[in-house]
């Protein structure tokens, strides 16, 4: 290694590990990038979505590189600077705290509509594709069809037969602590990483369900259409949400922490290659439609 050269991390690192590096290697005359770096084997094959940060001065060297390899959405790269030391895993790690959100969110539709309306799998696969058709057209949308619609060799859902235990890698939990810290009410990220403790102790959960008895199932008797129509509205307004504690977060971190934050690059970079992108529609809001 010689004075000047760069240094890449292209990790799920913790921010703070990133900011004591970044500070380290300037010490020692080395430049310190902290790239977040999401797409998954889509991102590898396709692109993914980039979000580097660090020392400032190496930006301009790996410019042409990371935007070249990147995703390209809306006729732009999807991968501009984030900002100083830690910025880029930060905004990585709130990226997953959405996604975590997400899921969730994406979950419990899938039980009120399982549950609730008492559908197959295979109903609930072509009301997620229509979904996807309208303001909820995304990435994980997609890909929640695709699954519903995958059966086993005996010609059952496969999705039934997972168990319902959730594991994590941390990057959730990562944001649900700096939002304690920032005393920031990111509620939705929260209790999507709180569900996920809940489902790993299956043990417990089995001998609740002994003891303690839910409500009466009924056979749902409105307007079943109406009610499709309703929960994907309600969805779509549940996402904007975590969105939103999302940005509003990473805007409470970056005065603390003096970072300039460019929040339409980040959410130009968030268009295209990674796991939480969606389609923007005229509005500027997710999704293919215009909303008043």
């Amino acid at each position: 290694m010689e004075r000047g050269d760069i240094i890449i991390d292209g990790g799920n690192s913790h921010y703070p590990d990133s900011i004591r590096r970044c500070k380290e290697l300037e010490e020692k005359g080395f430049l310190f990038v902290g790239s977040g770096v999401s797409g998954g084997e889509e991102g590898a094959r396709h692109g993914p979505s980039l979000m580097p940060g660090g020392s400032t001065a190496a930006w301009p060297h790996i410019k042409e590189i990371f935007q070249k390899t990147a995703a390209q959405a809306y006729g732009e790269p999807c991968c501009d600077w984030v900002g100083e030391t830690g910025a880029g895993h930060y905004v990585k790690m709130v990226h997953n705290g959405i996604e975590y959100g997400d899921m969730q969110l994406i979950a419990e539709a899938y039980d009120i509509l399982k549950r609730g309306l008492g559908l197959a799998e295979g109903e609930i696969a072509d009301i997620i594709t229509n979904w996807n058709r309208g303001v909820l057209d995304s990435f994980l949308i997609d890909i929640t069809a695709n699954i519903l619609k995958f059966n086993d060799s005996d010609g059952e859902p496969v999705v039934t037969k997972v168990l319902d235990k959730a594991g994590q890698k941390g990057t959730g939990k990562w944001t649900a602590i700096a939002a304690l810290d920032a005393g920031m009410p990111v509620t939705l990220i929260g209790e999507a990483v709180f569900a996920r403790c809940l489902s790993a102790i299956k043990d417990e959960r089995v001998r609740a369900s002994k003891v303690l008895v839910g409500p009466l199932k009924e056979p749902f008797r409105g307007d079943k259409k109406q009610f499709i129509d309703d929960l994907e509205q309600a969805l779509y307004a549940s996402k904007i949400i975590s969105y939103t504690q999302g940005f509003l977060l990473m805007r409470e971190t970056a005065k603390e922490m003096k970072w300039n934050l460019n929040y339409a690059g980040i959410a130009r970079m968030w268009r295209g290659g990674c796991i939480i992108k969606v389609s923007i529609g005229e509005s500027g809001l997710p999704g293919r439609y215009t909303h008043k």
